[in-house]
């Protein structure tokens, strides 16, 4: 990739479960330019961002503030029941303990949640090496709040399904919080459609009137599709492009839905 030849603005770094991609934001009318970063199997997180910053042009030219987007296990918590305290605690009950790991928050106002995360304490450390101010969000977060607002239009409600990274979220709201929440590995189409099903009954969803709406990297998403509307009348597949009314970003080959939306929507 070549030098961008303008001051970055702004610089995202979207660290996946196996991937990580470098998103500027430049001073020009040229907008955005995105990096990603080919990431060696079998070699830490955090060494291959050590790695990257040798031979990123992105991370060569970048400013002394950073954000960065972590796609990690996630648990929410009701606002009223969130203790700073007690959330290392609370998170290792949740998920597997590992002792290379710190765990962050993000409070949610709009949706009366704190999501709780964890982030391994090396990959921290390459970062606070490099960056005077790093901000993390969960990767998750722009999109839970951009289909929560999304959620208000139309009087039916909704169960939201999120592919990415062969996994699968799903979410439904109800007023200002969530109704549920949960994520599921769904690298086979079968699995998504088996959880889908699974957590539409338990919501007990009608069929006839209710709506899903899927967002992301659908796998086999013309069979998925087919079979959800075999029991589903509400079906839909939200276009990145409409969403965001031809937001620049839009136009990048390869960027997640939860990057896109976290760019466009600014949160």
């Amino acid at each position: 990739m070549a030098e961008t030849g303008n001051a970055i603005k702004r610089l995202t770094i979207r660290i996946g479960r196996g991937t990580m991609a470098m998103l500027a934001q430049v001073d020009d009318s040229s907008g955005i330019e995105y990096e990603p970063y080919v990431v060696k199997s079998g070699v830490s997180m955090a060494a291959n961002l050590r790695e990257a910053f040798k031979s990123s042009d992105l991370l060569l030219q970048a400013p002394p503030r950073v954000r960065v987007s972590l796609d990690s296990d996630v648990l929410m918590v009701p606002v009223e029941m969130f203790d700073e305290a007690t959330m290392e605690q609370m998170h290792n009950h949740a998920f597997p303990r590992n002792e290379q790991d710190a765990i962050y928050y993000n409070v949610l106002p709009d949706l009366n949640a704190v999501a709780v995360f964890s982030m391994n304490k090396d990959l921290r450390l390459v970062l606070d090496d490099h960056f005077k101010d790093v901000r993390l969000v969960s990767a998750i977060q722009p999109v839970w709040r951009h289909l929560h607002q999304r959620s208000f239009t139309g009087m039916r409600p909704k169960l939201y399904a999120y592919f990415h990274e062969m996994r699968l979220e799903l979410f439904s709201f109800q007023q200002n919080r969530f109704k549920f929440c949960n994520s599921f590995d769904a690298s086979r189409s079968k699995d998504a459609l088996f959880f889908i099903f699974y957590v539409w009954k338990q919501l007990q969803l009608n069929p006839e009137f209710d709506e899903l709406h899927l967002v992301g990297d659908i796998p086999d998403e013309e069979q998925v599709l087919e079979e959800l509307r075999q029991f589903l009348q509400k079906v839909y597949v939200i276009n990145p492009s409409v969403e965001f009314n031809q937001h620049p970003v839009i136009a990048i080959s390869g960027v997640p839905f939860d990057l896109q939306t976290l760019i466009a929507k600014g949160r």
